[in-house]
């Protein structure tokens, strides 16, 4: 045991691959299995806890009493990855924590009320990721292009580099969610049961997935007008659904040994690439009119771009990180989802006045057949000291909505700032967010919004 001990503790200390932002680290706890460091396992380690005060959508209670505004404690992560190169071909990698746990929600099915399994406790570890991988042509193998296929449950779901992101590196607080569009129905949180192929030709890289959606059956709503009709997830025995995004990379060339895209390099790298990508499954939905069911496809695409670029030669520089995305989505006759992360709030029953439509808490219509645009960018701002203690990164996003089950489209906006402590390794992030609020679909929606603390940790 302590000749294992001593072998794993030279084989971290040894490791040597960058981390964003935070030399100290390396490749955090990797264990070679080799001399050479080319077999090798790697654990990564994560926590994202989130303080926050929410301005409640109109007819909210939480915890059985009437509110307009209520402060939160919960774990928006708690996750652990780890993946072994077995040979220089062969890599294999599972991923797998809790989302969303609350003071009230989030527990295991069937927790509720007070006691050892009350509300909120508990909560479900599962897996996020668990797949096999082989480079069937190695970089350098077949001059400029490479090729790997794997299979499991995976993340390589095409359609936007957001839709890729990895959570460890946001730029903002975290994802704006509708670049998960299929988010817990047909997917296993962003996930599907599949088959996938990677690679590059050059600064080209590509990604594409065949796919067997998980089942989905909500009953839609019978409806004797069809400009009323209202499509919802139900996909039967559900048909293959494919997904691509190819991405040209300009400058800097990124690394695609896992799929999770960074969203802020804090000036490692000098990266610009533009994007495209699609989602597609046959017969995804369905809608009712005069009990007539009709199945509809789920078409997705969207463009978007992607820049991280140092400003200065000088120590500790300036870095302009900033991303932008047109997301065209079909989901079939005036789809929409409505979704609020780590929501508390429940519906007030005695509530008098207009409710909103999307439900109580922080719900809002975050998925929908429509259009949408988004854009964020933000500032690493510079530091004279060597090892700055913190360095500070202020950052704005917007978001614009165009439905088709609203007359009137929407739009929000983040604005914060990450507090780097070391890197994306250790960071609090600070960001208030406006929604839309709904309560006519023919009118403009009103404004609603939220601050949030995040503090994060991972190795």
């Amino acid at each position: 045991m302590k000749k294992l001990l001593t072998f794993i503790g030279l084989a971290l200390i040894s490791s040597s691959v960058y981390s964003q932002g935070s030399p100290d680290y390396g490749s955090g706890l990797k264990l070679n299995l080799n001399p050479n460091g080319d077999k090798f396992v790697r654990f990564i380690l994560w926590d994202q806890f989130w303080v926050r005060n929410t301005s409640m959508n109109p007819g909210t209670m939480v915890g059985g009493e009437p509110t307009d505004n209520s402060w939160s404690l919960g774990n928006r992560r708690l996750r652990a990855l780890a993946y072994a190169q077995i040979s220089k071909r062969y890599m294999i990698l599972l991923h797998f924590g809790i989302n969303n746990q609350t003071f009230i929600n989030g527990g295991a099915s069937g927790t509720s009320g007070t006691g050892g399994y009350g509300n909120g406790k508990k909560t479900q570890l599962f897996f996020h990721d668990a797949w096999n991988e082989y480079a069937v042509i190695l970089p350098g193998e077949a001059g400029k292009f490479s090729l790997s296929l794997g299979a499991g449950l995976h993340y390589y779901m095409g359609l936007s580099r957001m839709t890729m992101a990895s959570t460890l590196n946001f730029l903002t607080l975290d994802s704006p969610v509708f670049s998960w569009p299929l988010i817990d129905n047909s997917d296993q949180f962003a996930r599907q049961l599949g088959m996938f192929a990677k690679g590059k030709y050059g600064k080209l890289e590509y990604r594409f997935s065949l796919n067997k959606p998980f089942a989905t059956d909500l009953i839609p709503v019978n409806v004797t007008d069809p400009a009323k009709a209202v499509a919802v997830d139900n996909n039967g025995n559900p048909s293959f659904s494919k997904a691509g995004y190819v991405e040209y990379q300009f400058l800097d060339e990124e690394s695609n040994t896992l799929p999770f895209k960074v969203g802020s390099y804090l000036g490692t790298k000098k990266v610009f690439n533009v994007g495209a990508g699609f989602y597609h499954q046959a017969d995804g939905t369905r809608t009712s009119v005069n009990s007539n069911i009709e199945k509809h496809d789920i078409t997705l695409f969207a463009v978007d771009a992607f820049a991280d670029i140092p400003l200065g030669e000088a120590k500790n520089k300036m870095a302009v990180s900033a991303y932008a995305g047109y997301y065209n989505y079909n989901f079939g006759p005036n789809y929409v989802r409505n979704l609020g992360t780590m929501n508390i709030g429940a519906s007030d029953p005695n509530f008098i006045g207009n409710k909103a439509i999307a439900g109580p808490g922080n719900l809002q219509p975050t998925i929908g057949t429509g259009n949408i645009i988004y854009a964020q960018a933000g500032l690493l701002l510079p530091s004279q000291a060597e090892k700055p203690k913190i360095r500070i990164q202020p950052f704005a996003a917007y978001t614009h909505k165009s439905f088709e089950a609203f007359d009137k489209s929407s739009s929000q906006f983040d604005v914060g700032a990450n507090w780097f402590i070391d890197g994306h390794h250790a960071k609090i992030t600070t960001q208030y967010s406006t929604r839309p609020v709904y309560t006519n679909p023919t009118e403009s929606p009103s404004s609603k919004g939220e601050f949030i603390v995040q503090f994060q940790i991972y190795l």
